[in-house]
Order: C-alpha cells, then sequence, then structure tokens
C-alpha cells in the first residue's frame, strides 16, 4: 500500500509558474512507476506526466511537452511536477499517481493522491 499526498496547486495567472509535489509514506516511492493525471471536473482523467522505475522512460502529453518536467527525490520520497508558462486549459485538479508499470491509461493506476487544484487565470 502506497499513500500519497500532493501539495502545491493554487491560483496562478497566465504565463506564471507553480511547482506540486507528492509525498509519499509506506514503500519508498522509488519502487515504483509515479505519474501525474488531471482531470476537469465532467471530464475523464488525463495522463501529464509519468515517470517508469528506475527512471527509464519519461513521458509527457503533447499539450505539457517542453513547459512541465516532472522529477523525483529518491532520498525525500517524494514526486514533483514543475509546471511553466501556464494556461487557463491547464486548470483543473493535479492527481500523482504510483503502481508498477508506467501507463497513460488511469485505470492502470492502483495508488492515488488526494488531488491539488491548479487554477490559471487570464
Amino acid at each position: 500500500q502506497v499513500r500519497l499526498a500532493e501539495s502545491g496547486g493554487g491560483l496562478v495567472q497566465t504565463g506564471g509558474s507553480l511547482r506540486l509535489s507528492c509525498a509519499a509514506s509506506a514503500r519508498t516511492l522509488s519502487s515504483y512507476a509515479v505519474g501525474w493525471f488531471r482531470q476537469v471536473p465532467g471530464n475523464e482523467r488525463m495522463f501529464v506526466a509519468g515517470l517508469s522505475w528506475g527512471d527509464m522512460t519519461l513521458r509527457y502529453a503533447d499539450s505539457v511537452k517542453g513547459r512541465f518536467t516532472i522529477s523525483r527525490d529518491n532520498a525525500a520520497n517524494s514526486l514533483h511536477l514543475q509546471m511553466n508558462s501556464l494556461a487557463p486549459d491547464d486548470t483543473a485538479v493535479y492527481y500523482c499517481a504510483a503502481d508498477s508499470y508506467l501507463s497513460t491509461n488511469p485505470a492502470q493506476w492502483r495508488f492515488w493522491g488526494q488531488g491539488t487544484q491548479v487554477t490559471v487565470y487570464s
């Protein structure tokens, strides 16, 4: 069992930046693939970025490539998402996730945080 808790969301102006963090408890996060997803009310949860176990594979959604950076800090047992050049379309609840394998399908992830709201205003 992996418990995850996001932080760092908030309100930011278009073009601004935010850094999301995800703290993990129980087993070390370095043993898992990790990812970030986002969801707008009424829509499906969408893949944003992910790292495979051992960080051998890195993936981003096309909509965030070049603007968002996913990273993990194994010593701190945490995951981060640096978001730059934010736009109103990035407004969503952001979730971190962990599981054995990297997938862009949210249904294939077992462990989730509670989510953190990111709102970008113009």
